[in-house]
């Protein structure tokens, strides 16, 4: 891999509830953290734990957020007071109770080479 080529980031999901629908994987700078972010592949689910490839990279400070998207619809579905209806997850397990988590805590470098990180998926409601 060229020293200036984007590198990919290797992204392994656990904790996925079932087989239904597909995990969002994110890879988000700050300026779009808990948001839509630049760099996203979507898989399908599996029960228990599936791997995505996001390529493209560039070399930067990112958060990984992920989500299991289980009826497949591209949100994040909430229940009351916005809690997650759906499995979510973030770099560094950055998964504070009852605040949105910080880029500070979920960031990470990504240099030239590619890179492996592991998110667990957490599921609040049902």
């Amino acid at each position: 891999m060229a020293a200036d080529a984007p590198a990919p980031i290797e992204v392994t999901v656990t904790g996925v509830r079932s087989a239904a629908g597909r995990v969002v994987v994110d890879i988000c700078p700050q300026a779009n953290f808990l948001s839509a972010c630049p760099f996203s592949v979507a898989v399908p689910a599996a029960k228990g734990t599936v791997t995505a490839v996001v390529r493209g990279v560039p070399p930067g400070r990112y958060a990984v957020q992920a989500y299991h998207d289980a009826n497949a619809n591209g949100d994040v579905d909430r229940g009351w007071f916005g809690i997650p209806k759906e499995g979510i997850g973030f770099s560094n397990d950055a998964m504070p109770r009852l605040v949105k988590p910080r880029f500070d805590v979920a960031s990470f470098v990504h240099g030239h080479d590619p890179q492996h990180m592991g998110v667990t998926l957490r599921y609040f409601l049902g």
